[in-house]
């Protein structure tokens, strides 16, 4: 156990935690059982120490754990932990949970045993900690990570304190709300490169990023789709192609029959796949009003823009990044489906969303998210302030 303590002192004390995450204070920390999801990448290791160093500094009250420890190939969570509570601690901190067999039933044991403990634990994406997991069911609050806002990547670099903003005071108040950041910062400056490789946190390490990322892109297929969905490692080669195929295409309405074929599986198994890929967070899946999965998606985008840029082969439509960011800064709290006639986003069921340029002539029943815009009129708002959403 000493040991773990001695680690636990060390990650909280030598935490580099350059920006503070909006997720902090979204989450009830009250709660006895929180997960904290998000794909690989995002910081979610980062995350609990940053919460740890917040909350206790090297309090022993509270611990930090990684199932990862070989420690935990001979001792069980439920042992652990009751050692820990006889220690006088409250607070556990799980990291990578999914690593630890029978991980839920463990969880629940320690959830009705030991109601003065508390347990955070982060875990992947793919996990569905309310829909497929009854042991957890309706005992854990369940939240998700995700990769820098365009409003933290700013603040990180910028060292400005910028706050988020609403939907609602985007549409109402954008002139005023751009005017009051231009004061601060001119966000222009920093959108190329937040398109290019802001989004996760690991542009930071003095790493190749786009090498970097391509590896964080084939863990996640590797293991947040084969090993925690249960799929043969053999079909691996068939997931990465489809990934490829669906990279260099996106934005586009995917041909299920034509990428069964490039695959050599059935359109079944596609669909499939393509529902991995989303949960993993690599692609987004957009439908129509009505429509959901199993039904074919009517768009399919790439998560967020970094990885469009994966495929070093591939040249990068501007308008292609325009959607995607505008899809992936607004779908965290709104509902999205495909738009009609002259608008690609249909936004929470009654906001028609153009992305891009501004024709000579607004439709006034129309927004307009307007790219290489300062400041907006009426309803042409700038494209870059939706990255202020989270």
């Amino acid at each position: 156990m000493e040991s773990f303590y001695k680690t636990h002192k060390y990650l909280v004390e030598h935490v580099s935690s350059p920006v503070r995450r909006h997720l902090m204070d979204e989450i009830d920390w009250n709660a006895r059982l929180i997960g904290i999801k998000g794909c690989r990448g995002v910081g979610k290791t980062t995350f609990l120490l940053q919460y740890a160093r917040e909350k206790f500094g090297t309090d022993r009250s509270c611990l930090y754990i990684n199932t990862n420890n070989l420690y935990f190939t001979e001792h069980s969570l439920r042992k652990f932990a009751k050692e820990f509570l006889s220690q006088g601690g409250k607070t556990l901190l799980i990291d990578q949970v999914f690593k630890y067999p029978g991980w839920s039933d463990e969880l629940r044991y320690c959830y009705d045993n030991f109601p003065e403990l508390k347990i955070v634990f982060t875990g992947s994406s793919v996990m569905r900690l309310k829909e497929e997991n009854s042991a957890l069911s309706g005992l854990v609050d369940s939240y998700n990570l995700r990769g820098f806002s365009f409003r933290e990547y700013i603040n990180l670099l910028a060292g400005t304190d910028l706050s988020s903003v609403t939907l609602d005071d985007i549409i109402t108040l954008h002139k005023e709300i751009a005017h009051e950041i231009y004061a601060a910062v001119n966000p222009q400056e920093y959108l190329q490169g937040y398109l290019h490789h802001g989004f996760y946190p690991f542009f930071l390490e003095k790493r190749n990023f786009s090498e970097n990322l391509l590896k964080t892109m084939n863990m996640m297929m590797e293991i947040d789709i084969l090993f925690l969905k249960q799929i043969e490692l053999s079909y691996l080669p068939k997931v990465r192609r489809l990934l490829y195929l669906l990279t260099v295409s996106a934005p586009a309405a995917p041909n299920v029959s034509q990428l069964s074929k490039d695959i050599e599986t059935s359109r079944a198994t596609v669909m499939n796949y393509i529902k991995c890929l989303k949960d993993a967070r690599l692609i987004n899946m957009l439908y129509k009003e009505g429509e959901e999965y199993p039904k074919k998606p009517a768009m399919v985008y790439m998560h967020n823009t970094n990885l469009m840029y994966s495929t070093r082969s591939v040249q990068v439509e501007p308008q292609a990044v325009r959607e995607t960011f505008f899809y992936n800064m607004l779908h965290k709290d709104n509902h999205l489906n495909i738009g009609g006639k002259g608008f690609q986003f249909l936004v929470n069921g009654e906001m028609p969303f153009r992305v891009g340029t501004v024709p000579r002539r607004a439709n006034p029943n129309l927004y307009y998210a307007a790219d290489e815009l300062k400041t907006g009129h009426d309803n042409v708002i700038p494209l870059w302030l939706f990255g202020f959403l989270y």
